[in-house]
């Protein structure tokens, strides 16, 4: 069931994105070669409770993991795609990290990812990130009353495929609120005018998962990482991730996680 959400609540919510893109910001600029992941989920956890808000990842469990997540910040290096736990792993130069994480404040969520170059790296790999980036803002853009989510799936897939790219088909964004994953589930493909229609006061978080592809991986194809926290690609194509936690509006619709 799909939670529409009050103005009020949804105020709430901004106001927990506007905190997140400022504690992602401060990981961002921590990220340089030499620096572990374990240290980046320190500068985290310190973050959160300095905006005296909690983290939704630490100890989050369901079905499909062995144990509950060991920290508040998933990050996902190279070939990983989302949900990486962060361990004793050093950052070196050329790499590219996915920084994923959720807070809780006042009773609601919010949740957004980006990825980031580790020093210098290759231009394509510089490429990857951007037509991710770039995959994100389209979908918003199709994000109004009226629309449906395969209006935005579509759009982010023939974007990527025509970049020479392609989406994980087999993980995708979804509901928040109160919780941080609610309905609906928000996939990265799709067809036109088809799937939920969009209305005013939906909140969800879109994410599109984009990876390199060789001439055996389209669509990508995806395995448990060995912490079993995270998903990676099979053929080790390295991976970008971004997301953004969105409003739907009367007239459009509000990034709540804007940077």
């Amino acid at each position: 069931m799909i939670i529409i959400k009050t103005l009020k609540e949804i105020k709430i919510m901004a106001e927990n994105g506007k905190i997140l893109a400022k504690i992602m910001k401060e990981i961002e600029k921590a990220v340089k070669p030499g620096i572990s992941a374990k240290k980046l989920d320190t500068i985290a956890r310190t973050l959160i409770l300095k905006y005296k808000a909690k983290p939704c990842f630490l100890g989050y469990y369901n079905k499909e993991n062995i144990k509950p997540f060991p920290a508040a910040l998933c990050t996902s290096l190279n070939e990983v795609i989302v949900h990486g736990a962060p361990g004793n792993q050093v950052l070196k130069q050329g790499d590219i990290l996915s920084l994923d994480l959720g807070i809780s404040r006042k009773g609601f969520c919010a949740d957004m990812a980006i990825t980031v170059p580790v020093g210098k790296v290759n231009l394509e790999k510089l490429r990857l990130i951007r037509i991710t980036k770039k995959a994100l803002k389209r979908g918003i853009k199709k994000i109004r009353p009226g629309n449906t989510l395969g209006d935005i799936g579509n759009t982010i897939q023939r974007y990527v495929e025509s970049q020479g790219f392609c989406v994980v088909r087999d993980l995708c964004g979804h509901g928040i609120g109160k919780k941080l994953h609610e309905d609906p589930q928000v996939l990265n493909y799709g067809k036109r005018r088809t799937g939920t229609e969009l209305v005013e006061g939906m909140t969800f978080c879109l994410e599109p998962m984009v990876v390199m592809k060789d001439n055996y991986s389209e669509p990508a194809k995806i395995k448990r990482t060995k912490q079993s926290y995270g998903w990676e690609t099979k053929n080790g194509n390295w991976a970008a991730h971004f997301e953004h936690t969105i409003a739907v509006t009367k007239n459009g619709c509000e990034i709540l996680t804007k940077m």
